[in-house]
């Protein structure tokens, strides 16, 4: 047995953990992250990215995500026992492009694609491999360290490790080792009342287009679903089949009977090609007690589990890993104390608790409403909306707002402190005519300082009072409002608002001092009238 030692290991390599090896790494934290799987997974599973996690994709620097994604196509609903259309709409409606928010749309891409994405970023920026076929057996911590015992299967035999981490992420699913160990609750519910067989697909049905989400049947009794994506093939398809009148396990281990089910649904002779992976699905609905204990946390799938409805999963797995991943990495440099890593918790429980009410909602609401109905996404799904008003870290000098959902619905011309940071366009870099963004700005390696003035000099006393604090980990920049005319100086960049969208969007008037701090994670950490609020906020935050 081999002994080695590593700041963090991230136990499990879907999209949480790839999320989180890549914002840690981009911190300069070494991780190693492991998979029991001896393949990478295959799959369009989640395949619904929603525009914050976008976001997020863009502060990681993965801009093929949105690249690589497609469009929402119409749903398409079937006369019964045939290919006559009945119906055809969308799923939610197309939001125009806006200067605060530069994905306003979801999109589609299969989790195969994005995690050979995320991977690929990970080798090619980090020299980081996921090591698969490795297993995340036991750990015990104590004070200052993390014991991870690691299994490696390797031709026919095993190799065992232990691994000393200051930090250990689980990101190993529902099933997985971490959360156990930890002793986590696991509350909720498993749903016997929808089971469904879930995979992708080749198959030809004559006439059939690639232009529309297919649904055939009726939810009374079988109901088949296709979705092409050309991920898998030209002649692919994501697969979902309900089905009260046939046992479904059954079904799973007699091929024949299964696509004989699918066809008569359909109503069509069906040429079934290849299946690439198919399993069975009923909805767990469960969440911990806690996201962490110790040097230990999880996140993902391994924090909870839910109704696919909504496409909410793979979304929330991404935002938890984001948000303990800058913890973790200020935290591990000495530069915040280990209380910060508290407010993992405190933020995601609440988003996460909400979550599980929606899309338990809009399952049911799949079983009882009409199809078109059922199928319609409301505004807040978007996330853009999720935020941590009621964190203890946070710092909120102007508005009174009280409490408000984790999971509202974004509105223009309010912003909060624990709110998501709007991004604003054509932004004047000092004298030069170069344009920027605050996205360009943003970085998941540092906190972001926007002081709102008349002029540089207004800003002299937060510079002063930011000295105190790690240079590398925060970032000053002064935004004047439109028609100003200046330089940066060798303390601080100065962004010229030309077009109004920051001011605007931070609710900035011209000639008042407004200083809006930007965390890691593109959440607002505080909104405040100056010095004093910026280093009651930074104490928080900073040892």
């Amino acid at each position: 047995m081999t002994t080695s030692t590593l700041p963090v290991l991230v136990a499990g390599a879907g999209p949480a953990g790839l999320v989180a090896a890549l914002a840690l790494l981009q911190n300069d934290i070494p991780v190693r992250i492991i998979d029991k799987e001896p393949q990478h997974r295959i799959g369009q599973r989640g395949a619904g990215i929603w525009p914050r996690t976008f976001e997020v994709f863009h502060f990681l620097g993965v801009p093929e995500v949105h690249e690589t994604a497609k469009a929402v196509i119409p749903v398409r609903e079937y006369k019964s026992g045939t290919l006559e259309p009945a119906k055809t709409y969308m799923m939610a409606a197309h939001n125009e492009p806006h200067p605060l928010i530069p994905y306003n749309n979801a999109k589609l891409i299969g989790q195969q694609t994005l995690e050979g994405i995320l991977r690929s970023h990970l080798e090619k920026k980090y020299n980081c491999f996921v090591e698969l076929a490795t297993e995340l057996q036991s750990f015990d911590q104590d004070g200052d360290r993390v014991f991870a015992k690691l299994v490696k299967k390797t031709n026919g035999g095993h190799v065992s490790e232990v691994l000393e981490a200051a930090y250990l992420l689980g990101t190993d699913g529902a099933r997985g080792v971490t959360r156990k160990q930890l002793g986590l609750t696991f509350l909720g519910e498993t749903r016997d009342d929808f089971r469904a067989i879930i995979g992708d697909v080749r198959l030809e049905i004559k006439g059939l287009d690639r232009d529309h989400w297919h649904f055939f049947g009726d939810r009374a009794s079988s109901l088949v679903t296709l979705r092409p994506p050309d991920e898998i093939a030209p002649d692919g398809f994501q697969l979902l089949l309900a089905s009260k009148d046939h046992d479904l396990t059954k079904l799973l281990d007699d091929k024949k009977s299964l696509f004989q089910c699918i066809s008569e649904v359909i109503g069509a002779e069906v040429d079934f090609r290849e299946i690439a992976w198919f399993s069975e699905f009923r909805p767990n609905i469960r969440m911990v007690d806690k996201f962490g204990i110790g040097r230990a946390f999880v996140a993902g799938d391994a924090a909870h589990v839910h109704s696919p409805t909504g496409g909410q999963g793979l979304n929330s797995s991404v935002q938890d890993a984001f948000n303990i991943a800058w913890k973790i990495s200020l935290v591990y440099k000495g530069l915040s104390p280990a209380s910060l890593l508290d407010s993992y918790t405190i933020e995601r429980i609440p988003v996460i608790a909400e979550m599980l009410n929606i899309t338990s909602t809009l399952l049911q609401r799949i079983q009882d409403a009409p199809l078109e109905r059922a199928m319609e996404r409301e505004k807040k799904l978007d996330m853009l909306g999720i935020n941590y008003r009621f964190s203890p870290i946070v710092r909120e000098e102007f508005s009174a707002d009280g409490p408000v959902s984790a999971y509202r619905v974004l509105e223009e011309g309010v912003l909060v402190a624990g709110d998501r940071a709007p991004d604003a366009p054509r932004l004047r870099l000092g004298a030069d005519d170069g344009a920027t963004s605050l996205f360009a700005v943003f970085s998941p390696k540092r906190h972001t300082v926007l002081v709102f003035g008349p002029d540089v000099a207004s800003a002299a006393d937060i510079l002063d009072a930011l000295s105190t604090y790690p240079r590398a980990a925060l970032h000053s920049v002064v935004v004047l409002p439109q028609a100003s005319g200046t330089a940066a100086t060798s303390e601080v960049d100065v962004l010229v608002d030309e077009a109004g969208h920051a001011y605007r969007g931070y609710l900035a008037a011209k000639g008042e001092r407004r200083v809006v701090v930007v965390r890691p994670d593109g959440v607002v950490g505080a909104i405040v009238r100056g010095a004093e609020g910026v280093t009651a906020y930074f104490e928080k935050i900073f040892v």
